[in-house]
Order: C-alpha cells, then structure tokens, then sequence
C-alpha cells in the first residue's frame, strides 16, 4: 500500500510503500529526487528519464520525494551525475556522516519522520532553491514553450541547457516532455478520454499521447490506468 502527505520541506512529500505481495513495480519520470530508507540503507534515487522497473519484494520504502530542481544543493552533487540511477547515500556523503546518520534512521520509532527531518537538516545547510529553476519548472509545468521560458528568463539555450543538466539531470525539452506525461496522467486518471486529455496536454493527437506515454513509461496509457 502507497501513503503519501506534504512535507515541511516547501515542495516535498513524504511517503511510505509497503507492496502487498511480491512482483514488478514501476516509478514513473516525474522530474523529482528522492531521499530513501530501505533495509536499513540510506539510498538516492536520481531523476528519471524513463520508467524505472523495480522488484517489488515485501518490505516497507519510506522516501521524501525532493521538488524538481532542489535536491543537488542538498546532496552536494549535478543531478545529471545520478540520471537514471538508484545509489547509496554514501556514495554522496562522507562515510562517518552516513554511519551516523544510518543509526538515527534505525533507532527512530517512525522511519518517516527521521528522513523528513534529514532532508529538513539538509536543506538547511544548503543555499536556498534558485528561483529562477521555480520559474522554470511552474511555466513548463503549464505548458509553455521552451523557448519562450528561456526568452522570459533572459537565458540563451545552451546556458539553460546547461543548468537544466545540473539541477533535473537533463535539458528543458526532456523536462517538459516529463511535466506533460504527469499532467496527462493527471487527467487520464480522473476518467477525462484520451482524446481530450491529448489536446488538453499539449499533444498532436490521441496517437501521440500514446505514442510518449509508451516511449516515458514503457507501457501503454490503459496498462497504467489499471
């Protein structure tokens, strides 16, 4: 079963998946990072540009998934350096820190808590989110062209490239394309046709909907409906 609730961090949730039994798990591109707690391991979670397939196993994951953009200045490290990758927190943080750290997590009567609370710790030893990535994600997030985002925010396109690399882990055109599949997602799931929900997003046709759903999450849009 999969709980999810806002976190104190601005722009965080909080969440914890227990899988009823075992079998092929599936996270979806949605632009984000997240801090995990599994079997007693630290772990990362970097930004996807595709679905990643997990072996869903029982046991309980507990995550604090990070806003888009935010979670490099936590972790110290470009998130294009982690695309696609799950890795060890202590690959990112030095060995004592992560000791201690990982004996905090165990100790802690409810895992949830104590990862939001080192998230909260991180984030406060970190420069604050650049505003400009805010701005970046909320107009892509609308729709709005790459282009003309780059033309409000007075950036050429390979200096956005380049700090889209750095802080989602690949450029604006990967990033909108992930911000309309949670959008179109959004939709579908709420019993909106495929039709309307493809004009609705920003696609061509129903086809094309089809065509990046399949492409993004690896199975058709009715498969992830179910």
């Amino acid at each position: 079963m999969y709980v999810e609730r806002p976190s104190r961090l601005t722009g965080a949730v909080v969440w914890r998946n227990t899988p009823a039994e075992a079998g092929v798990g599936r996270v979806l591109p949605d632009g984000c990072m997240d801090l995990l707690w599994h079997e007693d391991r630290l772990l990362v979670a970097g930004p996807d540009t595709r679905a990643y397939v997990t072996d869903d196993a029982p046991g309980v994951w507990t995550g604090v998934r990070l806003a888009p953009g935010t979670a490099p200045a936590l972790l110290g490290v470009p998130a294009h350096e982690l695309r696609d990758r799950r890795v060890a927190f202590a690959e990112l943080r030095p060995a004592a820190e992560v000791r201690r750290l990982t004996a905090r997590m165990r100790a802690a009567a409810e895992p949830a808590g104590a990862l939001e609370e080192l998230a909260l710790r991180l984030a406060a030893d970190s420069e604050p989110p650049d505003p400009l990535l805010r701005h970046l994600v909320g107009a892509l997030g609308r729709g709005r062209p790459v282009a003309a985002v780059a033309d409000e925010l007075g950036l050429g396109a390979r200096q956005l490239h380049r700090r889209s690399l750095a802080a989602f882990g690949y450029g604006p055109k990967t990033l909108a394309r992930v911000l309309r599949l949670q959008r179109a997602l959004a939709l579908a799931r709420q019993g909106v046709p495929f039709a309307d929900t493809a004009a609705r997003t920003g696609f061509a046709d129903q086809a094309h909907l089809s065509r990046d759903v399949k492409e993004l999450a690896g199975v058709p849009l009715r498969e992830l409906l179910r």
